[in-house]
């Protein structure tokens, strides 16, 4: 008989077989991205969705045909993945764990970030010239504070402080409140003569739509402030998908054990109807 773990591991990595595939189309259509923002997430989809694909396919054939050498192969992939979703996890947790959700200015709409009250670990990344730069042409090529500037280019002064804008508008598209500029537009902002621009990021600043805050600090923490939600976000759905990898592992740990028994069976059984002959 075809045990009824056998035919539940069959269902689950049909499913994870159908989910991988179009991860692994993703990884391969974003290799061709035209942008930065696009390239740098083609490898590790292209990754994880093959490694689903083989995985399942070792658990589908070994379930269906009752292998226990690929379900052996398929069970230490299996805890490998259990060990790298659940560090992931650990680690999204660890380095998303400092940071603030902004500092409130008087009678603005929107927050003010800090680069220095999120992880060493992430101002690491972003402080390296090498990454930034690459961020900073994703962000110019990704049209974020043009976007801004059509919408709020109508606003007066008053109306400006009142909008909500995201972590990366206020970070990177208009400079620091302490830095008390003269604003024309939404990202036209003039210096006043004899200020004392204690924050570097007031000189960072520049008119110039290629220039603005893209070089200043507070664009940087804009950015962290992203990744910490979205990598909260995504350690949520790691730890649902832990959940659902210890139960197939569970369930696999069983269709590995009766396989064994089957096999031990079979060979007890032909082993007897030898002798009797």
């Amino acid at each position: 008989m075809f045990r009824f773990s056998n035919a539940l591991l069959v269902c689950l990595n049909l499913l994870t077989f159908l989910f991988s595939i179009p991860i692994l189309s993703m990884g391969i259509w974003l290799s061709k991205g035209a942008t930065e923002c696009e390239k740098w997430l083609d490898m590790p989809f292209i990754l994880f969705g093959a490694l689903l694909l083989v995985v399942s396919l070792a658990g589908l054939v070994g379930s269906c045909r009752r292998s226990s050498c690929l379900l052996w192969f398929y069970l230490v992939a299996m805890f490998v993945l259990v060990v790298c979703v659940f560090s992931f996890t650990v680690f999204t947790f660890a380095i998303t764990n400092k940071g603030t959700a902004g500092v409130d200015s008087s009678g603005k709409g929107y927050k003010e970030y800090r680069l220095g009250d999120y992880s060493h670990w992430l101002q690491k990344r972003v402080n390296s010239s090498r990454n930034w730069n690459g961020i900073k042409s994703c962000l110019q090529s990704g049209e974020l504070c043009s976007n801004y500037l059509s919408k709020y280019i109508n606003d007066d002064f008053q109306k400006l402080y009142a909008e909500k804008l995201s972590p990366l508008q206020s970070g990177c598209c208009r400079p620091p409140s302490d830095c008390k500029f003269v604003n024309q537009s939404a990202t036209v902002w003039n210096k006043t003569e004899g200020g004392n621009y204690r924050n570097p990021d007031c000189g960072a600043w520049g008119n110039d739509p290629k220039v603005l805050c893209f070089n200043c600090n507070s664009c940087k923490a804009g950015l962290l402030q992203n990744f910490n939600i979205n990598w909260r976000k995504s350690a949520i759905i790691d730890i649902i998908f832990l959940f659902f990898l210890v139960i197939v592992y569970a369930i696999a740990c069983c269709a590995f054990r009766n396989n064994r028994k089957d096999n031990w069976e079979r060979s007890v059984l032909g082993s007897e109807e030898s002798a009797r002959d």
